[in-house]
This record gives C-alpha cells, structure tokens and sequence, in this order.
C-alpha cells in the first residue's frame, strides 16, 4: 500500500506544540461512511486531536469515581481550611524565621496558637444573662 502522505527529509513527530497527536481520516473513508453527515458534516473527513496525556486522565478520571477519593476529598478540604485559616487571619502568608529549622518552628508556632484558639472556642460558654433579674 502506498503512502500519498508527503515525504520529510527529516523525521518528523507527530506531536504538536500543544502536546497532542491529530489523527486524519482518509477522504475515500468518509465518503463512504454511512454517519458522514452526523461525524464531519462540513468537512470532507475527520480529524481528532487526543492529548498524550489521555491515559493519565483516564486514570485520574477513574479514581475520582470511588469512594476513597471522595473520602480523600473531605480530609483535604478540612486541612486546606486550615492552611487558608492560617494564611489569612494569623497573617502566616510567608515565613520569617530563616533555615528549615526556623520555618518549623515558626509553623509549629503558629499550629499550635491556631489549635489553642479552636479548643478556647469549644471549652468557652459564654454566661446566660437571660434567666437573671434586671438591677
């Protein structure tokens, strides 16, 4: 069978630039096809770009359907709320303490002062003014 496709003096990929491989159908193919009208109705054959990454999101896309991923997904968000928490209100949007040793210790600082506050706002009941007598 003859190729009619051109002939490159230097090897080519068929990766582009967009990190995708586009697969052509023969013209002869499509005019023949009984789902031409519904497959290319404005062009004379088809043409598909597939990512050559599509294996890894087809995996990906499978893991999301069980139920460890959702679970996963609930632990993530409490600990992002967490991070978010420390990086907005206790102002721990970057580290001062140079070295690892003093990132630690100023991120073990900062755990352990945001941990306080929740275990001050569960421990803390405000008192009940409602039952008492006005002066």
């Amino acid at each position: 069978m003859l190729s009619r496709r051109r002939n490159f003096k230097k090897l080519r990929t068929k990766i582009t630039k967009a990190n995708t491989i586009i697969y052509r159908s023969s013209q002869v193919d499509c005019r023949t096809c009984q789902f031409k009208v519904q497959c290319c109705p404005n062009t004379s054959f088809r043409k598909i770009a597939r990512s050559i990454y599509e294996e890894s999101r087809e995996v990906a896309r499978a893991i999301a359907q069980t139920s460890e991923y959702e679970q996963s997904r609930k632990y993530r968000k409490k600990v992002e709320v967490l991070f978010a928490h420390l990086k907005r209100i206790m102002k721990l949007d970057r580290l001062r303490l140079r070295g690892l040793s003093g990132a630690r210790d100023e991120f073990l600082m900062a755990a352990t002062a945001q941990n306080l506050r929740r275990l001050a706002k569960l421990k803390y009941k405000p008192p009940d003014f409602r039952g008492a007598a006005p002066a």
